[in-house]
């Protein structure tokens, strides 16, 4: 495809020469389109089952240009992350037959596609994945629900958290946390479901030790939740299907049961930690990214209410380069949880040709990246500017989808003076590129006790007792 010259990333990550940024990418190919006559106009919309729905209008090459083809894969991205941030069973497409035709074979053929609509379907939403072609007019009307879930702090509360290395719970008295504790564990390698039950059920019998009742009990995991109930989570990977149906997609449901059916609550790990962002913050239309074992994400809107949105920007594609990483579960290339979590560390550490045991676990990996870091190493400085980097120019991308004033920061990539250099370099980035968006988004940083205590507080207040009374 010939087009504009490209210009060169103002801050390009250090590590990684081939990054292309996938707003960049798609910013180059408006451009290309419209050099080229303007091509034909594409609306899409992403649809969850009775629920909220979000229109998109991008453009494509007319049908028979040379850049046709590279203009339906750029949809199917943009599709992607739709459905990876809000989530849906039904995508609407009015656009050319051609287009439609290209969707259709890359979510019924195509391994990542498969992928993609096999839990958008019937693993998430317990509907069959569609694409739905259409005129507009016939098209759902946009909506987006909203709730006003947590920030309720009365009475006795258990809060908990449950991520890939370690699973925390803290007691919570009126709002103050009384207890908390944090326990490592590998629950992805365990196939036993009685086992994933005994483990969650001890953390809160530890927490509930060390308050005088317990009135609700309010939680976050990795994972999508609906109603309580599990519908994927890469925690319980190893559980065959059949168990998983028959223990795990209950599990906090017999949770609720063995504790007397009090007010519970479980949503997924980056909900919480937006809503413990918006929390400390005091402020609404804030995306929380947490970079840890994955890429956890949440948002609060305007109103300070968390969304319908599914907020997996684990799966939503940042790196619009051919031979960006593959993420190890879906396959899929340039997903966000290659570029900011302990994954990422660890393959960039390779990169910049810091030596560790490959056999060694990413937690341990990323102490080592820590210490040559504080110590003043310049491998490992490479390694947090490339995230930086990455982070930056992803930003430019998660604004074109998100409402977004206020971005929180936490995770274990985050701690320590990696952390800061990160936020430098991705400052640095939207100075470079973007002084509008430099100037509207506020960077947030919890401290080791708001990090710690915040999270717990907002998970447990979750459960709203007033609507049981």
């Amino acid at each position: 495809m010939t087009g504009p010259a490209v210009p060169e990333l103002r801050v390009p990550p250090p590590l990684d020469p081939h990054f292309s940024p996938i707003a960049r990418a798609r910013a180059r190919l408006g451009d290309e389109i419209k050099a080229a006559g303007g091509g034909v106009r594409v609306v899409i919309a992403v649809e969850q089952p009775g629920g909220s729905v979000w229109h998109r209008k991008t453009r494509v090459h007319a049908p028979g240009h040379p850049g046709e083809a590279a203009s339906h894969r750029a949809v199917e991205r943009l599709c992607k992350f739709l459905l990876w941030s809000r989530g849906g069973s039904r995508l609407w497409v009015d656009g050319p037959a051609s287009l439609t035709a290209h969707l259709r074979r890359h979510y019924q053929h195509e391994k990542t596609g498969i992928f993609d609509a096999a839990f958008m379907g019937e693993q998430l939403f317990g509907a069959p994945f569609e694409v739905v072609a259409a005129p507009l007019a016939e098209f759902p009307a946009e909506r987006e629900a909203a709730v006003a879930l947590g920030r309720h702090l009365d009475g006795c509360r258990i809060g908990f958290d449950l991520g890939a290395s370690d699973r925390k719970a803290a007691a919570v008295i009126d709002g103050e946390v009384v207890f908390s504790e944090e326990i490592v564990w590998d629950p992805s390698r365990v196939a036993d479901p009685a086992w994933h039950y005994d483990q969650v059920m001890d953390s809160l019998t530890r927490a509930a030790a060390h308050l005088p009742r317990v009135d609700a009990i309010g939680g976050s995991s990795a994972g999508a939740y609906v109603n309580n109930e599990v519908r994927a989570a890469s925690l319980f990977r190893s559980v065959p299907r059949p168990a998983f149906e028959a223990r795990v997609r209950t599990l906090f449901i017999d949770l609720q049961q063995a504790w007397g059916g009090i007010p519970f609550v479980v949503v997924n790990d980056g909900e919480v930690t937006a809503l413990a962002g918006s929390m400390l913050a005091g402020t609404g239309a804030l995306l929380g990214i947490a970079m840890g074992s994955s890429q956890a994400a949440g948002y609060v809107d305007r109103a300070g209410r968390l969304t319908s949105r599914i907020d997996e920007l684990a799966f939503a594609p940042v790196d619009d380069a051919p031979d960006a990483p593959a993420d190890e579960w879906s396959g899929d290339r340039g997903c966000g949880v290659q570029y900011f979590s302990q994954q990422a560390t660890a393959r960039l550490m390779a990169t910049a040709g810091i030596e560790v045991d490959a056999s060694s676990p990413l937690p341990q990996r990323l102490v080592h990246l820590q210490e040559r870091m504080a110590a003043g190493d310049a491998l490992a400085n490479l390694v947090y500017r490339t995230v930086g980097s990455y982070l930056g120019y992803s930003l430019l991308a998660y604004r074109e989808e998100y409402d977004l004033d206020n971005l929180l920061l936490l995770g274990r990539v985050m701690t320590g003076a990696g952390g800061d250099l990160v936020i430098e370099t991705a400052k640095a980035v939207l100075a470079a590129e973007d002084a509008a968006a430099a100037e509207g988004t506020v960077f947030h940083i919890a401290d080791e006790h708001q990090k710690r205590h915040g999270q717990a507080v907002a998970a447990a207040s979750l459960p709203d007792l007033a609507a049981t009374r």
